[in-house]
């Protein structure tokens, strides 16, 4: 029988499989979503960072812009209101209170977005650029130490200049103090603009991490699924596979190939199952072997049922058999004239020739006697309707290959001649009888026993006194009756029987009698009547006549040698019609 040859990643049962299938694609799509939020988290992070930081630290730089030009115009109207109203000190004050508040917001939203510029860089993890940012700091250090020091520094000497009324320090303090102005507005714009190209730059990354997060989330995804796809066939194949050899197999033992093995290659249910059938073909061969090679001995349906229901072969039981014995007439002596060799080929040709009829017609070859062979029909080999019409079928088709075998005796001894005595004598009966095994301990035959076996070897036998060929009893001849010709010959109390029975000669198949057969048969009838009637002349008459019709006829010969005895000395009256055979 075949080993397993599980490869160790199908070692698992089918359950199981599934089962790793199932985990193996909820571990997949779990590490796929852990991923796609740590990556959805990163790229949250990062749009927390470019909208709490990056873009508020721009919103300080414009707004520090916006109050520059607005301390810008508020230093514009206390020069203005100094020359338009010089005596009119409150509105001075009020102005220069507004030019103080403008230069404080400067600072503080300068300030302001440096906080935030040092805190993605003290970060450091920032997705940003951190060498600009470091530099925007830098320069926003330079911008409140170098340019905005100086501008405030000239704007105190302008207000100054404004409070002497020195119109031409004014001016000249006022000039000044726009090119510093300008420096500052240029350095904060400049600044304020490499804010604006982070911000950009950081919301490209922003998208291009989105982007990529659904790249990557779609990747994961399809692995999963391609990995799913994949396990799935390994194990689909796993498992289709050899549910596919086992059909394939199931296919070859029903068309009756028991020669191939399914190689196991699973240790799961489908391994088990493969190892299974393998040892039942195993099975089916060691039983094929034993009918091939006992059938030669003993029919094969009788093995068969031998096999499948031992006890009931072993216990016996009746049941309505028909029985056939045939034997070769005149056969013993011309056998002692012959060489061993030469009786062995003669022996073998006649018993292939007359079993073949047998067996054609569906009957069970129990023995072989000598040169008798012993047949019967019955359940569970053929129906209780059919038996006696296939043993009265297959005695005639014997009877019709006896000229064929006679003429390869010549050739089959080789010689141009075969002076052998070789004829047929054939009994069949109907009836109850027992059938089992019978036997001692050491050696059982299965076989057919009782009265209707006996009543079936002395209708063979009866065959010698009558001259004819196929006797049958009467249960077999009405069983028969719409498939054969058959004449009723005598009614006969056999050896060991006390009640007559009646017996019959098939004379034919059904419809296939000659004129000659019918005539014969007519008159035989009248002179069985006319005997049984004690009219002895008139029954001889009519056997006369048949023999005249057929002068071999050997029933009608007898009855004519029994009319003599029965003239000489007459049956006693009470006589019922009824001839006793004494030898068996």
């Amino acid at each position: 029988m075949s080993q397993f040859l599980a490869r160790p990643g199908f070692s698992l049962s089918i359950k199981r499989k599934i089962l790793g299938i199932a985990l193996a694609l909820i571990l997949l799509m779990a590490a796929t979503s852990v991923l796609s939020m740590v990556m959805v988290r990163r790229v949250g992070e990062h749009f927390t960072e470019l909208s709490s930081s990056y873009i508020p630290a721009y919103g300080d730089l414009a707004r520090a812009n916006i109050r520059s030009l607005e301390r810008a115009l508020a230093l514009r109207q206390m020069v203005i209101a100094q020359m338009q109203s010089p005596n009119d000190g409150a509105k001075f004050e009020t102005l220069r209170e507004t030019l103080n508040a403008k230069g404080r917001a400067v600072e503080q939203e300068i300030g302001a977005a440096r906080v935030l510029i040092n805190g993605l860089i003290q970060k450091g993890d920032t997705f940003g650029d951190e060498a600009a940012l470091v530099r925007i700091d830098s320069r926003l250090d330079d911008l409140l130490k170098g340019s905005r020091r100086y501008l405030n520094e000239e704007i105190e000497r302008l207000l100054s200049a404004l409070e002497m009324k020195d119109a031409r320090a004014v001016s000249q303090s006022l000039e000044r103090v726009d090119e510093f102005r300008d420096d500052v507005d240029r350095a904060l714009d400049s600044i304020r603009s490499d804010m604006l190209a982070l911000v950009q730059a950081d919301g490209k990354t922003m998208s291009r991490a989105q982007h990529q997060v659904m790249l990557i989330a779609a990747a994961l995804t399809l692995f999963a699924a391609a990995l799913g796809v994949v396990f799935s066939v390994l194990v689909s194949n796993g498992v289709t596979v050899p549910v596919r050899r086992l059909m394939e197999g199931t296919r070859a033992v029903e068309a009756g190939r028991l020669d191939e093995v399914i190689a196991v290659t699973t240790r799961d249910e489908i391994g088990y199952l493969t190892a299974a059938f393998n040892r039942m073909v195993e099975q089916l061969r060691l039983k094929k072997r034993i009918l091939d090679t006992f059938g030669k001995y003993i029919d094969p349906r009788v093995v068969q049922d031998l096999i499948d229901a031992p006890m009931l072969a072993a216990e016996g039981h009746r049941r309505v058999m028909t029985v056939l014995f045939c034997d070769v007439a005149g056969f013993t002596t011309t056998s002692e004239r012959m060489t061993p060799q030469g009786l062995v080929k003669i022996l073998n040709q006649y018993f292939s020739t007359m079993s073949a009829p047998i067996r054609d017609n569906d009957g069970i070859i129990d023995k072989y006697i000598g040169d008798a062979i012993m047949a019967y029909w019955g359940p569970p080999f053929n129906k209780d309707s059919e038996q006696s019409r296939l043993a009265s079928l297959a005695a005639i088709d014997m009877v019709d290959r006896l000229d064929s075998l006679r003429d390869s005796f010549p050739e089959l001894l080789g010689i141009r001649t075969a002076p052998i005595s070789f004829d047929l004598r054939i009994g069949v009966a109907t009836g109850e009888a027992l059938v089992g095994s019978i036997g001692s301990e050491q050696m059982m035959n299965y076989t057919v026993v009782g009265d209707t076996a006996n009543l079936a070897a002395r209708l063979e036998s009866a065959n010698k006194i009558y001259g004819s060929r196929i006797l049958v009893s009467e249960a077999t001849a009405l069983g028969a009756a719409d498939f054969v010709e058959a004449r009723e010959i005598d009614l006969v109390a056999m050896a060991g029987q006390t009640e007559p029975e009646r017996i019959y000669e098939i004379m034919g198949r059904k419809g296939e009698l000659t004129v000659v057969q019918r005539e014969l048969r007519a008159h035989f009838a009248e002179g069985l009547a006319a005997y049984r009637a004690r009219l002895w002349e008139e029954a001889r008459r009519a056997f006369s006549q048949a023999l005249e019709i057929a002068p071999s006829d050997g029933p009608s010969r007898a009855f004519v040698a029994r009319m003599e005895a029965f003239v000489a000395a007459p049956p006693a009256m009470d006589w019922d019609g009824s001839w006793r055979l004494n030898q068996k």
